[in-house]
């Protein structure tokens, strides 16, 4: 579409007057004062998203290389038959391998919806938001076993 065609669109809209074009609720001539005026004076760095995911990457990768000393740590330990402490102990290294298999995870959702928001910094806070109480119902720890430590 040329240029002149959509001037012709947008003067048809405004019935003859001058439309100005609007982008989430930014002013049309914010004049010298935008940045303030339009965020609240808050800022915002990519440098700070992906350094923040960098840091939750990390984690994974630490949480990865604990995986593997604990897988480590169960070779030899042969059938568990009539062992009932060696029965035990395969139930609990099955117990945290899933759960540091999920927090893994969680960091690695994490660890996308912070270089997302770093890439794209207008994403909205709304939509950030959204995003991390998926992760949180994604990820949502169970109760302990035996009920709640309250009052201890």
């Amino acid at each position: 579409m040329a240029w002149d065609e959509w001037e012709q669109i947008k003067a048809g809209a405004g019935d003859g007057r001058q439309v100005a074009m609007r982008l989430n609720q930014v002013p049309v001539d914010p004049g010298t004062g935008a940045p303030s005026a339009v965020t609240g004076g808050l800022q915002s760095s990519k440098k700070a998203w992906t350094t923040a995911a960098e840091g939750v990457g990390s984690l994974r990768q630490t949480i990865g290389t604990a995986l593997t000393k604990l897988e480590d740590g169960q070779t030899g330990t042969g059938p568990t038959t009539g062992c009932l402490t060696a029965a035990a102990q395969k139930d609990v290294y099955a117990s945290w391998k899933k759960y540091a298999e999920s927090v893994s995870e969680r960091c690695g959702a994490l660890q996308g919806i912070l270089d997302q928001v770093g890439r794209d910094l207008l994403t909205t806070d709304e939509g950030v938001q959204a995003e991390m109480n998926r992760l949180a119902t994604t990820y949502a720890d169970t109760d302990a076993v035996g009920g709640r430590a309250g009052g201890r």
